[in-house]
């Protein structure tokens, strides 16, 4: 049974930092690609950072050079770094996973884990 399970969110202030960890399980990790997406109040899911398993990083323009993707594929974790948050960074953050390909505009990946609040305080 495949699992993602997010942790690391929480509650920061405006220019604050937090780090989440998706620890995922049974599937083979090396031959997924990653990414986190989120889903602000009102919105819709949007895909914000994607690892493909070749190494390639990808990042969408809101979160350029604020937040880091990285993945262990020993330990089968998936990190997203974010780093000078914003109001509009408040989120529910999820962690997906797909065996073929995965772009920050895929809607269904193949897994989803149940996603880990953020909060950003003005």
């Amino acid at each position: 049974q495949v699992q993602l399970v997010e942790s690391g969110g929480g509650l920061v202030q405006s220019g604050g930092s937090l780090r989440l960890s998706c620890a995922a399980s049974g599937l083979n990790f090396n031959l997924h690609h990653f990414g986190w997406f989120r889903q602000a109040p009102g919105k819709e899911r949007e895909g914000i950072s994607i690892s493909s398993r070749d190494g390639r990083t990808s990042y969408a323009d809101s979160v350029k050079g604020r937040f880091t993707i990285s993945r262990d594929n020993i330990k089968n974790m998936v990190y997203l770094e974010m780093n000078s948050l914003k109001a509009e960074d408040t989120a529910v953050y999820f962690c997906a996973a797909n065996g073929m390909y995965l772009s920050l505009k895929t809607t269904t990946p193949d897994y989803w884990g149940r996603g880990t609040r953020v909060t950003v305080s003005k």
